[in-house]
């Protein structure tokens, strides 16, 4: 991966939430939080709660919340749970060379 490129990539998230349950306001948070210092000015979080849109949570194969989809850039990558530890995040979303390149 080249490093100075992935600094001008704009990464598109989408999070499935239950409507305002804990768990759903703590990924709302622990994402916002890792988007900010991570990706500054390089993020789009789309929220999707599955109460208001059931049939797009079905449609995208959302069968837990809150559930977090990165969509771009490729490859798309899913995460489950409230996205408390960063590092396991940024793991799992593949974003791993972000830390070492800051």
């Amino acid at each position: 991966m080249n490093l100075s490129l992935s600094r001008r990539v704009k990464f598109h998230f989408r999070l499935y939430v239950a409507d305002e349950t804990q768990n759903s306001m703590r990924a709302i948070a622990n994402l916002a939080a890792l988007c900010r210092e991570q990706l500054p000015d390089r993020y789009v979080i789309e929220i999707v709660d599955v109460f208001k849109e059931p049939k797009r949570a079905l449609e995208d194969g959302i069968l837990m919340t809150p559930t977090l989809v990165k969509l771009a850039p490729a490859p798309v990558r899913r995460i489950v749970g409230t996205l408390g530890d960063s590092q396991t995040v940024l793991l799992a979303l593949d974003l791993e060379t972000l830390d070492r390149a800051a």
